[in-house]
């Protein structure tokens, strides 16, 4: 049976990608077509304030992004020395939280320490930020992306915490989306299974694919990676066949596998 996931393959240097590896002991034949593209941007604004550690109570990170932004930023010579040597150490010293494993796998390649990764979406982090700072303490430095959802801003908000955004990254359609999805259902049929990660993802696909699988769109299963993924997916007037657990492969692979199979 063949799942079709709509996100980006993992970096080839780190491995073949987890999604693929886990569908595959289901003996499911997953196949992955990029649906965004990002433009970063304020990165010496972002690299401006990473340098004043001391202004603040500490970081959050909900998306991969943000970390490829900090880690372009690292790319030149004379930052990466400061990171290096200082910047990095006093960080440390104060929390990095984040959502789910790939956002914490990119924090340690920068050098710091994440918590909360299995709070496994924005809701659930907010809520143990919460739990963890005080009101009215130093803010926390929240670099994300234009299309970031205001659930965990307005939570810390709610609680008197104080956090400060800087938008790192713009997110657009894939240039080869259409492209891509019109090749893969020529070449491969109708998928049993087609996977959302982000609700940008059923903006940008979801009139596509509903198009190219006609009468047969209701054999095929939708499943989502969270519940903010599931909401858009409904929002659109689609029925979830199933959501992960928490934003892992594993979770994820497990889902399908009782969607597809009913066990």
């Amino acid at each position: 049976m063949k799942v079709l996931l709509l996100k980006d393959p993992k970096d080839k240097d780190s491995g073949p990608d987890p999604y693929i590896k886990e569908l595959g002991s289901y003996s499911l034949e997953a196949t992955l077509i990029p649906v965004l593209s990002f433009e970063f941007t304020s990165l010496d604004s972002l690299f401006e304030k990473l340098s004043h550690p001391e202004c603040y109570g500490g970081l959050i990170f909900t998306s991969p992004r943000a970390l490829e932004a900090i880690k372009i930023c690292l790319k030149e010579k004379s930052k990466k020395e400061a990171w290096s040597k200082s910047l990095k150490q006093m960080w440390n010293i104060k929390p990095t939280y984040v959502v789910g494993k790939a956002t914490a796998s990119l924090v340690e390649e920068i050098g710091l320490v994440p918590q909360g990764e299995k709070a496994g979406n924005a809701e659930k982090l907010a809520e143990y930020i919460c739990s963890r700072e005080k009101p009215n303490s130093s803010a926390l430095l929240f670099p994300c992306g234009a299309l970031k959802r205001e659930v965990l801003p307005t939570v810390l908000r709610e609680k008197g915490i104080p956090l400060e955004s800087l938008t790192v990254y713009q997110t657009a359609q894939h240039p080869d989306l259409q492209e891509s999805l019109s090749s893969y259902f020529s070449q491969q049929g109708i998928p049993a299974s087609v996977v959302f990660f982000s609700p940008s993802g059923v903006k940008f696909c979801l009139q596509h694919i509903q198009k190219l699988s006609g009468d047969l769109i209701n054999q095929v299963k939708f499943a989502a990676i969270g519940p903010s993924t599931a909401e858009a997916l409904r929002g659109a007037g689609v029925a979830v066949s199933c959501t992960a657990g928490s934003p892992t492969a594993q979770d994820l692979a497990a889902a399908i596998h009782t969607a597809l199979h009913g066990c």
